[in-house]
């Protein structure tokens, strides 16, 4: 559904989040490896999430990433979508026609508004709190 950049956004940011609820700051080559991503495409990503604060970077012999826990409850996933310019899946059209519209519709636009507005406002409520619960409690997974 997101594209492997939206994924692996989504992934880390998770696995950083629980991270930071104990206390713990993991550096990109973990991250990478906790999630499965290659180690360079991970730091891109990372860059992303830093630029937009969705995640902190801490420089130094001890450095790495955190989410600030304060901010578990006020970051959504559409967030984390945004940060890594993968949103266009809400704005285009479902068949890729440029342009689609209400007045000039393209055969599944009418179909794919209602979902396109139910996955709009899931995105839009969930936070990346509710995202880490799961994670934490072992009952979802970020690798397979």
């Amino acid at each position: 559904m997101f594209s492997k950049t939206g994924e692996y956004a989504i992934r880390v940011t998770i696995l950083i989040a629980s991270e930071s609820k104990k206390d713990r700051i993991v550096g990109v080559k973990e991250v990478a490896e906790m999630v499965g991503s290659p180690e360079a495409f991970t730091a891109k990503i990372l860059q992303k999430l830093v630029k937009k604060n969705i995640i902190i970077s801490r420089k130094g012999v001890n450095g790495g990433f955190l989410v600030e826990k304060h901010n578990m409850n006020k970051i959504k996933m559409i967030h984390i979508l945004e940060a890594v310019e993968c949103d266009d899946i809400f704005k285009g059209c479902a068949l890729g026609l440029k342009e689609c519209s209400e007045l000039q519709p393209c055969p599944f636009h009418f179909k794919y508004k209602i979902i396109k507005e139910n996955f709009l406002e899931v995105i839009n409520s969930t936070s990346l709190n509710e995202l880490i619960s799961g994670f934490q409690s072992g009952i979802t997974f970020l690798k397979t």
